[in-house]
């Protein structure tokens, strides 16, 4: 576990291009292009590769969980730093010959030839530029959080102020928490938190408002009894800062762990009046989509993420582009899904494939009758997709 550590206090450069992945010098068509480097791309890559399809990972060096000094609920690898884990998941995946990656940043798709060939153009970390051509497109460019301008938001985001309990809440047990939200959603975080915490206190940020409370209402009804069941004080005061007084990190925690305790310490200062000391915060702050080269494409939006079809592999409104992970509109946002979303856009996307080459094969030979049971779909999605810790489901399409 020493290598461990060491690797994962490397800037995250480095644990990217220590990878011996990389593009083809040869200008090819490839079966699929998968833009973003997060744990769903790399499924997807992983995927694709263990079929030998053709498949490029373009990654830009930005996750949303990048800032988190661990990653958890990831069987295996609980308790590492995303940056060792994608350094591990893509040395694994250098070993197929067919999976390349580049780090580079896509700034736009074109669809050719009735959307059964696609141009990638991207803006490479060395300066340069070029164009990459694939039969299929995944999407796995990920969310950004849009976080507040206070002090002390952005400089401790993921390093004591959370958004996920799953994620970070098991460092923080028992410790004197915060939720930094909008009141009409402070009950339902509090919620989320209870088998965690008992001292919680909602900061509302002068969002205490008549029209918040109806709000409030209608999406929990009974929340503020449900508020003073758990002794939890509701803050309406406007927030100036958050100045952290400890670092949970220090000193480190035994690397071998999957979990240790963090104690961080913030002081939370107002406009008006004496400041509050937490440990730490739970935070609902909104999200976008961090790149907009699908809604570019044409790819249609579902609140704000990336409409995708769970019938059909995760499948776009545009012919031949899937969307996976937190971008897509699933609604569910962790590593393991990410994985999982990853694995099944890659089942169905090889089928797809199979499919096609099938059918140009049985043209080119002036064959009508249907094909064998061996390019059957159904059958090259039960051999693909075997039951197991990324098992994608029973065949639906």
């Amino acid at each position: 576990m020493k290598n461990v550590l060491a690797l994962g206090v490397l800037p995250l450069l480095s644990l990217a291009g220590a990878s011996p992945l990389a593009p083809r010098d040869d200008q090819i068509v490839y079966d699929a292009i998968i833009i973003g480097g997060g744990p769903s791309g790399l499924s997807a890559l992983s995927g694709l590769a263990r079929v030998r399809r053709t498949a490029l990972l373009i990654d830009s060096g930005e996750y949303r969980n990048g800032p988190t000094r661990h990653m958890h609920d990831v069987i295996g690898f609980d308790g590492v730093t995303p940056a060792y884990y994608r350094w591990a998941a893509r040395e694994q995946i250098s070993h197929y010959e067919t999976a390349y990656g580049v780090n580079g940043t896509v700034t736009s798709i074109e669809a050719l030839n009735n959307n059964t060939l696609f141009n990638v153009a991207t803006s490479y970390f060395d300066g340069t530029t070029g164009v990459q051509s694939a039969k299929k497109i995944v999407l796995a460019t990920g969310l950004q959080d849009i976080l507040p301008g206070t002090p002390g938001v952005q400089e401790n985001w993921g390093k004591g102020i959370f958004w996920c309990p799953w994620c970070d809440g098991h460092e923080h047990e028992d410790q004197p928490l915060g939720i930094l939200a909008p009141l009409e959603e402070a009950a339902s975080s509090v919620r989320e938190i209870s088998t965690l915490n008992s001292d919680i206190i909602a900061f509302a940020n002068g969002t205490d408002t008549p029209a918040a409370r109806a709000a409030a209402d209608a999406s929990f009804p009974g929340w503020d009894r449900y508020l003073q069941i758990n002794n939890v004080t509701v803050d309406n005061r406007t927030i100036t800062r958050i100045e952290r007084l400890r670092d949970g990190s220090v000193p480190p925690a035994d690397p071998s762990l999957p979990t240790a305790p963090e104690y961080d310490l913030f002081r939370v200062d107002f406009a008006e009046g004496e400041s509050v000391e937490r440990a730490a915060f739970f935070a609902s702050f909104p999200e976008t989509q961090r790149s907009t080269v699908g809604q570019n494409l044409g790819v249609q939006l579902y609140s704000g993420r990336l409409a995708a079809d769970g019938s059909k592999g995760l499948a776009t409104n545009i012919p031949g582009v899937y969307a996976i992970g937190d971008a897509n509109s699933d609604n569910v946002t962790n590593v393991p899904h990410a994985l999982f979303s990853g694995k099944r856009t890659a089942v169905y996307l090889h089928v797809q494939l199979a499919r096609e080459e099938a059918d140009k094969e049985l043209a080119a030979n002036g064959t009508v009758t249907r094909r064998g049971e061996d390019l059957d779909m159904r059958s090259v999605w039960e051999k693909m997709n075997p039951r197991g810790l990324l098992y994608a489901g029973e065949f639906d399409q």
